[in-house]
Order: structure tokens, then sequence, then C-alpha cells
């Protein structure tokens, strides 16, 4: 997910980072750790104030990403995680840059193919961020793979986990190497040679390949001296290795070994003078026009198979590949020499996922937990009754997603239940919360699901899932042409005591019970009827044609929420000018719309108290004396990846929390359906906002936003105790017992 680049065993405080990777506005001193429990507002120093609509205020949200993806990486040199756990933060690293060449980089080389180059309000033209990010990332990949041979794999070899070299075959392992590469591999690999009849392959979006160089003539007569190995996404890129064969302990052999030492059998007769492995990054970004379809479902279908043969982005290649054919590889892609990645390893660590879970070494992973179910819903018949008295706030993972599955399950069978709607963004065709709505449309309620065909690089499981609903008898809408249905709703109606009742779910995160051990996300389980009401009237914009209908309680994307947000924003910005205390807090995964970011600014600017907690990009530059003095960011990494949106206002002492499924960035503002709504009561507003503390005063795994774009990392300083805030909230609500440090 990311990586910086002090020594490789420094891994708190600053980064050191290539010069001019970051954009500095002028004049800034950088501000110190904020202490949040004793933060207050900071009379605005008497400078010169920039405008607000000065590009040197903004970071770009391009190399923002890569910075949270440089904190994640980060995260394998932390050594209070347990091993297999630090190895996977590196390989989430080039999963999250796997994605970030096939939709980021790939969308500002298309602004200049078609000459349609549109800079943010950073100013950085798409070259010129193209130029950083080059940099930026060749700089941390090699760090990556220097982690990756130089800390992780020693360490793991101490734990006896080892990855064979082809130096280190003994012959007892070449013997076995040569039987499975002869029954397993050689069948199902074809080599294509390279001649005029015999053009270069169309390689698959990340397929591992080698280019091999040949000498001799074959049957043919043929002498090109160059042929292609296409690695089948079938074989394992990791083979474990027989203890009777190895030794004892986990042994593995790469699949890049072994085609590296038996090439000379695919090519009989010829000498293989080099071998080499290499993998192509493709944009994988969809480019379907639903305006321009009459059937989103079958275009969809035909868009997917394009996506793996997209234009190319990023080619990587072992760093012993010779300069002429790594220069061979550039001009059969159209690439340059900026876009070619050179490494010290294999060129697909994702790959290496399939050993993070070693089941012989469970003391290098995290101790696994139980989710708490709260104890209102222990025991409880009728989830129905229980809702029906009172709202039920759950905190996933630390506590169990099961009782929102449960609802949907007792809303199937439950007699009284006529309907159920459901939005669905990524859920997978075959969950337990589809299996639910299958059952209840089978069971004669009408069941309507509102998915989301366009869920990148779910699009294909939700298609599955479309027809698989269907099949079952319920009514599937594909949302709304133009806007991403990314509200996480569910309607239950329910007839009691000759009255139809509303029950609703709402949501930050998806209906995956997968992620909701993975993510932390809120859910809010209601019958309170203003609320449900307004929910059953999003629904019914989804679902049917008409004018936008008034809301009561619900802020909704894309009609009232942002105006919402910059009204609640504008509040606090009054209750300051008024001489009042005024406190903005704001939790959630991006910001990146230039509109929310002025308003905060002149938030800060009259003296209101900000404090932001952002996962993943941030445009906005905190400490700027004059403009942003008064915000403090921060963004926390750790075990469980952070994605819930919360949002409070102190409100003149009247506080206001609000939970939502949008970020602050401009296509959730404006291109989505979302949906923001509020915590009410006493207890879960004193709840809610407990959860948002422990997060602002974790000193350790927490990374304070600098004004010139740099993350450092949060120390315990004096006499203050460790504190993480994943590990707290996890001993606050869940059962377990849980080694986070």
């Amino acid at each position: 997910m990311n990586n910086e680049v002090p020594s490789m065993v420094e891994s708190k405080g600053a980064r050191a980072v290539p010069e001019e990777l970051t954009q500095t506005p002028p004049d800034l001193t950088p501000a110190p750790e904020p202490v949040v429990e004793a933060a207050a507002t900071v009379p605005a120093p008497v400078i010169s104030v920039p405008s607000l609509d000065d590009s040197s205020l903004y970071i770009h949200r391009e190399l923002s990403q890569l910075q949270f993806n440089i904190r994640v990486l980060e995260q394998a040199l932390d050594e209070s995680y347990p091993l297999l756990e630090r190895l996977k933060f590196l390989l989430i690293f080039s999963s999250n840059l796997d994605e970030f060449f096939e939709i980021r980089v790939a969308g500002l080389k298309k602004q200049i193919t078609f000459a349609r180059e549109l800079a943010g309000a950073d100013g950085l033209q798409p070259h010129q961020a193209l130029a950083r990010i080059s940099e930026l990332v060749h700089f941390e990949v090699d760090r990556q793979y220097a982690i990756l041979n130089d800390v992780l794999l020693p360490e793991m070899e101490k734990h006896q986990i080892r990855f064979i070299r082809r130096r280190y075959w003994t012959p007892k392992l070449k013997s076995w190497v040569r039987r499975y590469f002869r029954d397993e591999i050689a069948p199902i690999i074809t080599p294509i040679g390279l001649d005029p009849t015999h053009p270069f392959p169309l390689l698959v979006n990340k397929s591992l390949n080698f280019i091999v160089e040949l000498e001799g003539v074959d049957a043919f007569g043929r002498d090109s001296g160059l042929a292609i190995i296409p690695a089948p996404r079938l074989l394992p890129r990791v083979i474990r290795v027989p203890e009777e064969v190895g030794g004892t302990g986990a042994n593995h052999v790469f699949l890049s070994s072994m085609i590296h030492a038996h090439a000379d059998d695919l090519f009989q007769g010829m000498k293989v003078k080099g071998c080499y492995q290499f993998r192509l990054t493709r944009n994988a970004d969809l480019a379907l026009d639903s305006e321009d379809v009459d059937d989103l479902a079958r275009a969809l279908r035909g868009e997917l198979f394009s996506r793996r043969y997209g234009d190319a982005v990023r080619l990587e290649v072992a760093d012993t590949c010779p300069k002429h054919l790594s220069d061979y590889l550039l001009k059969q892609f159209n690439l340059s020499e900026s876009e070619l990645y050179q490494v010290n390893g294999p060129v697909n660590l994702t790959r290496l996922f399939s050993i993070t879970g070693l089941d012989s070494h469970p003391e290098l992973q995290y101790v696994p937990f139980t989710p708490a179910i709260p104890k209102i819903l222990q025991n409880a018949d009728n989830i129905f009754s229980v809702i029906s008295k009172q709202d039920v706030l759950l905190m996933h993972p630390f506590e169990s997603f099961t009782p929102v599955v449960d609802l949907l399950r007792q809303a199937a069978k439950d007699p009284h239940v006529l309907a159920v709607r459901q939005t669905l963004y990524r859920s997978g065709a075959n969950s337990e919360i589809v299996d639910a709505l299958v059952d209840a449309a089978r069971n004669g309620k009408e069941v309507t699901a509102v998915i989301e065909l366009r869920a990148r690089f779910d699009e294909e499981s939700n298609l599955q899932m479309a027809s698989r609903l269907q099949a079952a008898g319920a009514v599937v809408i594909y949302g709304v042409v133009g806007f991403k249905t990314h509200a996480k709703m569910m309607l239950i109606l329910r007839r009691e005591q000759g009255d139809i009742v509303r029950y609703a779910h709402l949501g930050t995160g998806n209906y995956h019970a997968g992620n909701a051990r993975l993510y932390t996300d809120y859910s809010m389980l209601t019958s309170d009827a203003a609320l449900t009401e307004d929910v059953g009237k999003l629904f019914s914009q989804l679902i049917g044609m008409g004018k936008t209908l008034r809301m009561k309680k619900l802020l909704h994307a894309p009609f009232t929420l942002k105006k919402g947000m910059l009204d609640m924003i504008a509040r606090e910005t009054q209750f300051a000018l008024d001489g009042k205390p005024a406190h903005i807090i704001a939790k959630f995964n991006s910001l990146t719309d230039a509109k929310v970011i002025k308003a905060l600014y002149k938030a800060s600017q009259s003296g209101v108290r900000i404090d932001l907690v952002v996962r993943g990009m941030c445009c906005l530059r905190p400490g700027i004396p004059g403009v942003s003095h008064n915000i403090h960011v921060r963004s926390i990494i750790g075990r469980f990846l952070e994605h819930t949106r919360v949002f409070y206002f102190l409100n003149g002492g009247e506080e206001q929390i609000y939970l939502s499924s949008a970020d602050w960035m401009e296509r959730n503002l404006d291109k989505r359906v979302e949906t923001c709504f509020p915590v009410e009561g006493k207890k879960l507003l004193l709840r809610v906002k407990k959860e948002l503390e422990s997060y602002l005063t974790d000193n350790t795994h927490a990374w304070a936003l600098q004004p010139d774009g740099r993350y450092v990392r949060s120390t315990p300083t004096g006499n203050q105790n460790s504190r993480n805030a994943q590990a707290t909230l996890l001993e606050r609500l869940s059962n377990p017992v849980l080694n986070v440090r």
C-alpha cells in the first residue's frame, strides 16, 4: 500500500524522499505534531495570506494517494506487527500500486494522449504529475524489494520459512524440480517464437511472462533469436517443496525459478542464452459511456474483456534483464524509459499472499478474535422487536456484522414482512446477504435490489449477482445513468397490527461479510419513522422517476449532502466569528473536493478548531499560517483498513454527528448516490465521540500530515502512554484478547 525511504531500519519519524517530489508552498514552516487532547484554536498570525485559490495551498491528489501507499509499505518495517503480517503490508503495497497504475496513471496518460490536460486546484499538469510519480515510485519500489530481500526474507528464514534460490538447490531438490516441471508446468506452457509469421503476442494485463534469448536454427530454419513464454494464470507462482525433499520447515520455490532452470527443455535443439521475467500493467479503467448503451449489463460484459488488453502503462522486468531486451520490450509496448521498473526479485509479488496465512506458523500472524454481538441482540429471537425500541449501532470489525445478516434472514422468513429493498455495491454473488435476498424472493417477498454494476473490479461479480437475484424472482435495478449508487442501505416493510412499519439498515461500508472483518465501518439498525421514511423516498427515486423528494433527516448526494456539509462548516465558522467555541472533527477516506477544502480553510481562518482523520488522499495542506493553522490532519494505518466516515460538529454545544457512505471527494458528493445520516440519542452520540477521540489520541499508528505534503509518524512524548486506536477499540468492543500492540 505504501513505502518510504530513510535507512532500512528507520521506521519512525520523517522519511527521506527524493528532492522535488512534493509541492512545497512558499515560505512555510512545518507545524509541530499536535497534541490533540490539549488542542485549542490558534489566533491567526499577522502575515500576508495567500488567496484560497492559490495552487500552493493544494496537494496533487495522485501524489497524495502515493503517500498513502508509502505509509502502508512503512508498516512492513514495524516490528510491533507479527512477521507474516509485515509481509502482507509489503504485498498490499504492490496490490495498491497495481491499481494506481491501472487507473490513476492510465487516466493521466489518457489526458495527454487526447490533448485534454486538466490541472486541478494544485495547478499541476498531468505530464508534470507523471514525472513526479515516476521518480517517486522508482525510489519506493527499489526500497520495497530491499525490505523484502534484506529484512523480511532473512527474518522468515529464522522461522524456517524459506524461498530457495537456484544457486542453493541440492541435487535432490533439482531432481524434484525437474519432475515437477515436466509433469505440471511444461504440458500447459506455450512458448511463442518471434518471427514475421509469429508477431509479438497480445499479453494479458499483469500476467507473468518471460522473454527468452535464443541461439541456433530450429527445424524450419528460423533463427529470430527471441521467444516469449507466457505463464498461465492457473499455475501457482510459489510452490511448496515436500519436507522429504527440502528439509524441515516451510520451503518454497518460485515458479519463475523453475522456468528459468528448464527453459532449454522448451526449445529443443536451441541454446537459451538468457531467460528474463517481465510483467506488463495496462489501463484497466472501463471506457463505458452508460448514456450510449441500451442494456448496461450486456455492454459491461463486453467491456470487461477489453480491460485485459488496455493500453500499456508500466513494464516491470527482472533487474538482470539486458538493456537491449528491456528496450525491445519498451518499444513493443510503446512505453518510455521512465515507465520501466527493474526489480530485484519476482515481478509479481502479490502472488506471495498465498504464504501469509501458513497454518504451520500461527505465531507469526495476528491472534484471531471474535467480533462481539451487543448484549441487546444476544439471544434475541426477534430482531425487529429490539430495533423497534431503539437504534442499534455496530462498529465493525470489533462488533459483528452477523446482526445485519440475521435481520435480512429473519425478514426472508417472517410472514409479516412484505418487501425488502437493498443497494448492493460490493458484496459478492455468493454472499450471505445475497443468499438471504434470494430466500426472501422465493418466499414471496417483494425484493428489489439496486445493484451498482460499475463498482470497479467487482463488475463481473455484480453481473453474476444480478443474474442470480433475477433468477430467484427479485427485481434488479442498475441504479441511475451517470451516477454510481454507492449508498449502503436496506429497507424492510413489515405489517404490524394493521400498519406498515419500516425498518432500515444504513452503513458506511459494503454488504460484504469478509470486508466487515477487515474494514472499520459503522452499521445503524433503526426503525425511526422519519429516517426510514427518508430511506423509502430515496429508494423510490432510484427505482422510479420523479423530482427530488424532500427529506427530514437524511442527507443524500448528489442533491443535499454537499450543501449540507458546507452549511454545517459555515455554521461552525459563524460560531467562531461570534466568539463562541467551534469545533469540527471529520474522519473519512479521502479529501479532494476543492469547495470543501476552501470552506475548511475559511473556518480555520475564523478560529474553528478542525481535526481531520483522513486515511488516504488529502489535498488540503494543514498548518499554513493564516490559512490552515487551526487544522490538524492525521492518517491511521493499522491492522484494519480504516473506512468509517464520521462527521462531528460542536454546533454551539448542541453536538451533531453524522455517519456517511461518502468521502469528501467530488465523485462522492457530485457524481454518486450517497447517504449521510444522523446519530441521535445522548448515549450513541457519546459513544461515537469517544471512538473518534481514540483516533485523535493515537500516538503509535498515526501519521501527521505536514504543510509540505510529508507525513510524520506519531510517537509518545514525555510521560505519554502508548495509544493505539484500533487496539483500544478491539479491547473495548470485542470479545478477544488480541495482540495488536
